[in-house]
């Protein structure tokens, strides 16, 4: 948890956006790592890649649980109301703000591969490989979400 909590928290947050979830989905992550004391990871960087997908995929399985729960409402989304950080660069004053806003009303994906791409710094085969998804999938959605972060924050 010390070299990749981090890492795996903001992966969790970013795709559940409610603290409270992104802590249950953190939690997950980790509590399956303890559990797969079979796997063996070739390096750190596997380690880490290991638990961002794993973290991903639960993340993915709370939002099916949620929408299979609630039928009638629309899944929560991000916005500028939901507190993300207690950070003062991160306050609604903030340009930071703005940017965090517009990368949370993406849809996921691409929220989660660009999130990836260009906070984590994975290329889009390592990307591709996280999230079981062919390459050129996730060259669309990186640019898609680009774009779209483009025009929101223009």
């Amino acid at each position: 948890m010390t070299r990749h909590g981090d890492t795996v928290w903001r992966v969790c947050l970013n795709a559940l956006c409610r603290s409270a979830d992104a802590e249950d989905a953190f939690q997950d992550a980790f509590l399956k790592y303890a559990l797969a004391d079979e796997k063996a990871f070739a390096d750190e960087e596997h380690r880490k890649a290991w638990l961002i997908r794993v973290a991903t995929n639960t993340c993915r399985d709370m939002q099916r649980r949620a929408a299979w729960n609630a039928p009638s409402l629309e899944a929560e989304g991000c916005t500028a109301d939901t507190p993300v950080s207690s950070d003062p660069a991160v306050q609604p004053d903030s340009r930071i703000a703005e940017v965090l806003d517009a990368m949370n009303n993406l849809d996921d994906p691409p929220r989660t591969p660009v999130y990836l791409a260009l906070y984590e710094g994975y290329t889009a085969p390592e990307i591709a490989t996280m999230m079981d998804a062919p390459v050129n999938t996730v060259y669309s959605w990186i640019a898609r979400g680009k774009k779209t972060l483009k025009e929101a924050l223009q």
